[in-house]
């Protein structure tokens, strides 16, 4: 959890940057975590140095050889508990000549801190310009408590929201409130394979680790399960080597220890390799548009003709799951009633070849200030032989901001999203609940096979969750927009005869020329 002492001290950070002269937040962004790489660099060689100690043994992973670089510096100057006492200009050039230049050829052999991160760094660029710029940030950073996990993530977290309100570069952060949603209604398992394949900064599989240590903390009691939890369980892919990098930080700092954060395009590969991989696929994809066919990986391809960005990622999240494994996605709400030839038989193989649980209407400004476009969340199992009964709809309306675009908080900070931990606050009065339906969407999501009175399966259509039978939604075509099956309950609303209303306005009229006639009289005398 955040104090406001340190919510001080990364906005100044952050302010510091800006007033240097560096105003593009992802730039800003990049330099911090490559600082916060280098200090943990120094905190790794550090514990080995502790640890070879106390043994009484030499050092095993040396991360900083000894001796001199190749400019003739010695490798201990390149340590963050060495430099930040240089002098401005000599650390400037300390960490631009010597540290960046290690971080991209010398951590090769040594395998830096063993983290993924480590094989991001062979195009790391240091832009800071000036040394009184430096030696401000590296100060600050300095002062900012690393060691506790959950103050390591929080940190991160908060500098990562800095991103989501500059502008554009927001696309790459879905909000919080709503990753964690989606992760606390896929509820992962310790068994589970996490696949992103539009990681960004991999808010979706930080969300779900964090979700497995509250959920399942007997997991880390058992070897093999505390292995895959560290090497085997998260994947994420990108297109983008500075989202790699701070997508690979951000699950360091929430202490997974090697998750496979990698670059590939995933519309454009092949998928041999990752067919029926995963079992579970969270995700958030940038629909931009349309590719050329010859752009697009054929395996997509054969099971959708088409060039829309959109359904391609549909496709490809069939593609990747295992028989059994289950996917939470947003789409656009165009994915839900398109009317061309590949919107139609996408939605018919969700309803009828796989099990569709259910469809989250999202609050039109709930991307905002960047994008305002109208999305919904998509649960669905892979099971290639059908499934889909009934398909649990919800009408969110409020996320607990505001759906403009300054998205200013609703409701005080304990009530807003979802509760950090079981009983943290009380339920939601029904004021509150208007403000934020979250609580109500995981709490009636849980219920959606209740077939008891008051159950969702008896809800009305004109409640803020219902369930549809299949066959309802094959008749309308596998539309799957909400409005295609809410009703509308219209009150009844009397009004007077035309001849009434006609009279009334006749009496007016006259008492109307009868006052003006006293006036008259009045003005003569």
């Amino acid at each position: 959890m955040l104090t406001g002492e340190l919510r001080s001290q990364i906005n100044a950070i952050w302010d510091a940057f800006w007033s240097g002269g560096i105003s593009n937040p992802l730039e800003v962004m990049e330099q911090i975590t490559y600082l916060l790489f280098i200090r943990r660099l120094d905190d790794a060689h550090s514990l080995e140095e502790s640890k070879a100690s106390i043994l009484r043994q030499p050092l095993q992973n040396r991360i900083f050889p000894e001796g001199k670089d190749p400019k003739g510096r010695l490798y201990s100057d390149l340590r963050w508990s060495r430099f930040k006492h240089f002098s401005p200009a000599d650390m400037h050039t300390v960490v631009g000549e010597h540290v960046f230049p290690f971080l991209r050829t010398g951590l090769l052999s040594g395998g830096g801190d063993g983290s993924t991160y480590s094989h991001h760094m062979k195009d790391a660029r240091f832009t800071i310009p000036t040394p009184a710029l430096l030696a401000k940030v590296v100060d600050m950073l300095d002062q900012v408590p690393m060691t506790d996990r959950d103050t390591k993530g929080d940190i991160y977290e908060y500098m990562l929201g800095k991103i989501a309100s500059a502008g554009q570069n927001g696309q790459f952060r879905t909000p919080r409130h709503i990753i964690q949603l989606m992760v606390e209604m896929s509820a992962p398992t310790p068994s589970d394979v996490i696949c992103d394949p539009a990681s960004g900064t991999c808010g979706f599989l930080v969300a779900a680790g964090e979700y497995l240590r509250q959920h399942h903390p007997a997991l880390f009691n058992d070897a093999d399960a505390r292995r895959h939890f560290h090497y085997g369980m998260f994947h994420g892919y990108d297109f983008d080597h500075t989202m790699l990098r701070i997508g690979s930080m951000n699950m360091a700092l929430h202490g997974v220890e090697n998750p496979d954060i990698s670059y590939k395009d995933s519309l454009a590969q092949d998928h041999s390799g990752d067919e029926e991989r995963y079992s579970l696929i969270l995700a958030n994809p940038p629909f931009a548009g349309s590719l050329d066919y010859e752009n697009t990986a054929k395996d997509l391809l054969a099971l959708v003709k088409t060039k829309k960005t959109e359904l391609l990622f549909l496709a490809l999240f069939l593609r990747l799951l295992k028989p059994g494994g289950r996917a939470a996605v947003i789409v656009p709400d165009g994915v839900l009633f398109g009317s061309s030839k590949a919107h139609k038989e996408l939605r018919r193989m969700l309803v009828e070849d796989q099990k569709l649980d259910g469809v989250v209407s999202l609050p039109a400004g709930v991307f905002k200030p960047y994008a305002g476009v109208s999305c919904a969340i998509l649960f669905f199992t892979k099971t290639n032989s059908g499934g889909t009964d009934h398909v649990w709809f919800y009408d969110m309306q409020a996320d607990g901001y505001s759906l403009d675009d300054k998205r200013q908080p609703l409701l005080p900070e304990e009530k807003i999203g979802l509760p950090r931990s079981s009983g943290q606050h009380n339920p939601l009065s029904e004021a509150e609940h208007a403000k934020n339906n979250l609580p109500d969407v995981l709490a009636r999501w849980a219920k959606r096979d209740d077939t008891t009175e008051g159950g969702e399966r008896q809800r009305p259509r004109t409640a803020q969750s219902f369930c549809v039978p299949k066959a309802d939604i094959a008749a309308q075509g596998h539309d799957l927009s909400i409005n295609r099956y809410k009703e509308v309950v219209h009150a009844v609303v009397e009004h007077e005869s035309p001849q009434a209303i006609l009279a009334r306005l006749a009496v007016l009229e006259d008492e109307i020329q009868a006052g003006m006639k006293v006036l008259g009289g009045m003005l003569d005398e």
